[in-house]
């Protein structure tokens, strides 16, 4: 098959920009790392491409928040352009700060439909950690949104997260409900059955890594066709990427792989 094109938008400050690339090379597609400049000079540019992902880092030293800045780029300058983008049959990814991208430009939760309307104030957003602080270890996942591309054939994944703000906050709780009614909410933070679980519902750290609420690692919309997570699929694309790749007989799949062969798999 002839080989989906993807472009790993990347800005000052991004720093998982090659091994995402690698990771979506390694499934079957052609990566192409692309400065957000770029874009900005030749919107058209956008027009090429199957796939576009935003990958994880820290866009313009998170010095505003994270994903800020990035994301009013998004939404202003390049908001004809990714609108183009997502009204035809084409895949979004965000992993980490390009999660918070996406969140913070109004691609996600709304996906296409979303990114047509006038610009309202936002109800949720991915803010710092319950502990203060950069956190950054292994977690497991299970799949809450199995219609999404990414995610099809998965149900439990463990992924390394490593973030400072990766809390997911609304402004009302019916918001999470409606999420979860449209099938939106992709991923959860899950725990070993011993462990004891809060009346909340609120699984402790670490296994909830940032206390986001409901224990949302990612989003996806409606359609299935965009994805936004905090965990870093990029980097378990291999077993030997596993922390306890040596210690066990048969150390876990690299299902992080899976998420991108998922994506190339559907333009098959």
């Amino acid at each position: 098959m002839v080989k989906p094109r993807v472009c790993v938008l990347r800005a000052p400050g991004t720093n998982c920009d090659v091994e995402t690339a690698f990771a979506f090379e390694m499934a079957g597609a052609q990566a192409d790392r692309v400065h957000l400049f770029e874009i900005l000079e030749r919107p058209q540019r956008l027009d090429a491409y199957q796939m576009l992902c935003v990958p994880g880092g820290f866009s313009y030293g998170d010095d505003v928040g994270a994903g800020v800045i990035f994301a009013r780029q998004l939404r202003g300058q390049l908001h004809d352009a990714l609108g183009r983008f997502l009204d035809h049959d084409t895949l979004a990814l965000g992993i980490c700060n390009g999660f918070q991208v996406l969140l913070k430009a109004g691609v996600l939760p709304g996906g296409a439909a979303g990114w047509r309307q006038t610009e309202a104030a936002p109800q949720a957003t991915l803010t710092w950690n319950d502990n203060g602080k950069y956190t950054a270890l292994w977690v497991r996942l299970r799949i809450h949104a199995p219609h999404n591309v990414f995610l099809q054939g998965i149900e439990e994944i463990e992924l390394p997260v490593a973030h400072a703000e990766g809390r997911i906050c609304v402004t009302d709780q019916h918001i999470t409900d409606e999420w979860t009614a449209e099938g939106q909410v992709a991923l959860k933070y899950a725990a070993p059955p011993d462990v004891v679980v809060p009346a909340d519902g609120l699984l402790p750290f670490p296994f909830n890594p940032n206390g986001s609420i409901a224990n949302i690692a990612g989003l996806s919309d409606r359609s299935g066709r965009i994805l936004g997570l905090m965990p870093h699929p990029e980097r378990f694309i291999q077993r030997t990427q596993h922390p306890r790749w040596t210690r066990e007989q048969r150390p876990p799949d690299p299902t992080g792989r899976r998420l991108f062969e998922n994506a190339v798999q559907y333009f098959a």
